[in-house]
């Protein structure tokens, strides 16, 4: 089994420091409308975040594996908040936008290495939020 560690810190006010296991350190804070400091990364930008670069790095995998030509690949992603009347909250849902270009191949290739990327994404299978995916896909060049 595989473990991932993290260590945090206070550092002043509020505004702490991320520690992981692969050695990368990232200063963190609330949000600012929460007291945080401007600027730095929050909790819940690291939580949306997190779940962009999961579905990345695996349709790059998965890309690879379909032997797809892949020109281009940017996603914004975009988690909406839920309160709830006893000040709780929550993600209720998380919009992921990837503009892909590829090379020679067809859509519903595309399509079904961002269906592989979703079903072997790690931080995907770990959440329990309403996840869309909104390709906008483009192909340059003849189709294979």
């Amino acid at each position: 089994m595989v473990t991932y560690r993290t260590t945090t810190v206070w550092k002043e006010e509020h505004v702490g420091e991320l520690m992981c296991s692969n050695g990368a350190r990232l200063s963190f804070s609330a949000p600012a409308h929460l007291y945080g400091k401007p600027n730095l990364l929050t909790p819940e930008d690291a939580f949306v975040g997190a779940l962009n670069m999961c579905i990345q790095l695996m349709f790059l995998w998965s890309a690879e594996k379909l032997k797809i030509d892949l020109v281009s690949y940017a996603c914004d992603a975009e988690g909406s908040v839920e309160e709830r009347l006893d000040h709780t909250s929550f993600f209720k849902k998380i919009v992921l936008k990837p503009r892909i270009e590829v090379r020679g191949c067809r859509i519903d290739l595309v399509e079904r290495a961002l269906k592989l990327a979703e079903k072997y994404s790690l931080v995907a299978q770990s959440v329990r939020v309403e996840l869309e995916i909104e390709p906008k896909i483009s192909v340059v060049g003849p189709l294979r």
